[in-house]
């Protein structure tokens, strides 16, 4: 799914156009509302439970069942959608990643500390553990909501920071258009 309105991206399609003062984009995994949905079903059932139940075993078990009903939906249901989609604005000094509707994990990282910005345009799940906020020592830290074109941030430290987001050469152009030659506080050139 795209999400460049209002002419965000207009220098992607016309290069003669300068980068936008406020580059966004984002990408969006909808079998993430699935997995709420199961959430829900899980809340829902607990809740159940503990309202309307036959329970002939005891009132601890049923307590465990309730309890154990609701954290487990409470857990899939916020977690799915702290993922079901990912934002990315990049302005003259700073890359900010979003994760979810609320923003949370949240990551903002000043353009003095990339020195550079390549697409790829195979991000999975499966080569980072999974969807989400993500680390892998040998792979660097990386924000996966879905499967498909990303940008693999190349920071001063030597670590890497990859994002899944549609348009992807398009960010990794105005990304690189904002880079400032050699390290952070060294002389400007």
């Amino acid at each position: 799914m795209r999400d460049h309105r209002h002419g965000e991206n207009a220098s992607a399609a016309h290069p003669d156009v300068s980068h936008p003062d406020v580059w966004t984009g984002r990408a969006t995994n909808r079998v993430q509302w699935l997995l709420a949905l199961v959430g829900a079903a899980c809340m829902a059932l607990g809740i159940e439970l503990a309202v309307d139940s036959a329970w002939t075993s005891g009132t601890a078990p049923l307590i465990m069942a309730v309890v154990g009903c609701i954290a487990a939906g409470l857990l899939v249901l916020f977690g799915t959608l702290a993922f079901v989609h990912v934002a990315l604005r990049v302005d003259e000094d700073h890359l900010e990643v979003r994760c979810g509707h609320i923003g949370l994990p949240r990551r903002r990282i000043p353009l003095s500390h990339v020195a550079g910005a390549t697409y790829t345009s195979h991000v999975t799940p499966r080569h980072w553990g999974g969807w989400g906020y993500r680390w892998r020592p040998e792979k660097g830290t990386a924000v996966v909501v879905r499967q498909g074109e990303g940008v693999v941030l190349e920071l001063w430290d030597g670590h890497t920071f990859t994002i899944t987001v549609d348009d992807a050469e398009a960010a990794v152009q105005v990304i690189k258009a904002r880079l400032r030659p050699g390290k952070p506080g060294a002389p400007a050139h």
